[in-house]
Protein backbone atom coordinates (compact mmCIF):
# COMPACT_ATOMS: atom_id res chain seq x y z
CA UNK A 1 0.00 0.00 0.00
CA UNK A 2 1.22 3.48 -0.83
CA UNK A 3 1.92 6.08 1.82
CA UNK A 4 1.47 9.81 1.40
CA UNK A 5 4.87 11.45 1.62
CA UNK A 6 5.10 14.88 3.19
CA UNK A 7 7.86 17.05 4.63
CA UNK A 8 6.88 15.76 8.07
CA UNK A 9 7.32 12.03 7.41
CA UNK A 10 9.94 12.07 4.66
CA UNK A 11 13.08 11.87 6.85
CA UNK A 12 11.84 8.87 8.83
CA UNK A 13 10.83 7.02 5.64
CA UNK A 14 14.08 7.87 3.84
CA UNK A 15 16.16 6.59 6.74
CA UNK A 16 13.99 3.54 7.44
CA UNK A 17 15.04 -0.11 7.15
CA UNK A 18 13.34 -0.66 3.79
CA UNK A 19 14.17 0.87 0.40
CA UNK A 20 11.86 3.73 -0.58
CA UNK A 21 10.21 4.55 -3.91
CA UNK A 22 8.65 8.00 -4.26
CA UNK A 23 6.25 8.93 -7.04
CA UNK A 24 6.29 12.74 -7.45
CA UNK A 25 3.00 13.68 -9.11
CA UNK A 26 0.18 16.24 -9.35
CA UNK A 27 -3.58 15.91 -9.83
CA UNK A 28 -3.56 17.85 -13.12
CA UNK A 29 -0.79 15.71 -14.70
CA UNK A 30 -2.06 13.26 -17.37
CA UNK A 31 1.06 11.04 -17.44
CA UNK A 32 0.93 10.92 -13.62
CA UNK A 33 -2.58 9.48 -13.82
CA UNK A 34 -1.33 6.87 -16.32
CA UNK A 35 1.50 5.80 -13.99
CA UNK A 36 -0.57 5.82 -10.76
CA UNK A 37 -2.25 2.39 -11.19
CA UNK A 38 1.11 0.78 -12.05
CA UNK A 39 2.74 2.25 -8.94
CA UNK A 40 -0.24 1.11 -6.83
CA UNK A 41 0.05 -2.44 -8.18
CA UNK A 42 3.77 -2.54 -7.47
CA UNK A 43 3.20 -1.14 -3.97
CA UNK A 44 0.97 -4.15 -3.25
CA UNK A 45 3.36 -6.58 -4.96
CA UNK A 46 6.41 -5.37 -3.00
CA UNK A 47 4.60 -4.71 0.30
CA UNK A 48 6.90 -5.49 3.22
CA UNK A 49 10.01 -5.30 1.04
CA UNK A 50 9.84 -1.74 -0.35
CA UNK A 51 8.00 1.32 0.98
CA UNK A 52 6.16 3.02 -1.88
CA UNK A 53 4.96 6.57 -1.47
CA UNK A 54 3.31 9.35 -3.42
CA UNK A 55 4.34 12.98 -3.07
CA UNK A 56 2.07 15.67 -4.48
CA UNK A 57 4.45 18.36 -5.79
CA UNK A 58 1.87 21.09 -5.26
CA UNK A 59 1.46 20.29 -1.56
CA UNK A 60 5.14 19.49 -0.94
CA UNK A 61 7.05 21.86 -3.18
CA UNK A 62 10.02 21.95 -0.78
CA UNK A 63 10.60 18.21 -1.29
CA UNK A 64 10.30 18.59 -5.06
CA UNK A 65 12.83 21.43 -4.89
CA UNK A 66 15.20 19.42 -2.68
CA UNK A 67 15.42 16.74 -5.37
CA UNK A 68 15.38 19.12 -8.33
CA UNK A 69 12.10 17.73 -9.65
CA UNK A 70 11.29 19.69 -12.81
CA UNK A 71 9.12 17.18 -14.68
CA UNK A 72 6.46 14.83 -13.41
CA UNK A 73 5.91 12.04 -12.95
CA UNK A 74 9.38 11.51 -11.49
CA UNK A 75 9.95 8.33 -9.53
CA UNK A 76 12.92 8.25 -7.16
CA UNK A 77 14.46 5.04 -5.86
CA UNK A 78 16.12 5.50 -2.45
CA UNK A 79 18.24 2.95 -0.61
CA UNK A 80 20.03 3.55 2.69
CA UNK A 81 18.98 7.20 2.59
CA UNK A 82 20.46 7.93 -0.85
CA UNK A 83 18.85 8.30 -4.28
CA UNK A 84 20.20 5.38 -6.32
CA UNK A 85 18.02 5.70 -9.44
CA UNK A 86 15.18 7.67 -10.99
CA UNK A 87 12.67 7.49 -13.82
CA UNK A 88 11.02 10.50 -15.43
CA UNK A 89 7.79 10.21 -17.42
CA UNK A 90 5.29 7.48 -18.12
CA UNK A 91 6.81 4.05 -18.77
CA UNK A 92 5.53 0.50 -19.17
CA UNK A 93 5.07 -1.57 -16.01
CA UNK A 94 8.04 -3.80 -16.93
CA UNK A 95 10.42 -0.83 -16.70
CA UNK A 96 9.19 0.05 -13.21
CA UNK A 97 9.39 -3.60 -12.15
CA UNK A 98 12.99 -3.78 -13.33
CA UNK A 99 13.87 -0.76 -11.14
CA UNK A 100 11.99 -2.19 -8.13
CA UNK A 101 13.89 -5.47 -8.46
CA UNK A 102 17.22 -3.64 -8.71
CA UNK A 103 16.40 -1.83 -5.46
CA UNK A 104 16.12 -5.08 -3.46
Amino acid sequence: MEVQITSENFASLKNGNLPLVIDFWATWCGPCRMVAPIISELAEQYDGRIVVGKCDVEENDELAEEFGIRNIPTILFIKEGKVVDKLVGAMPKAKFEEKFEALL
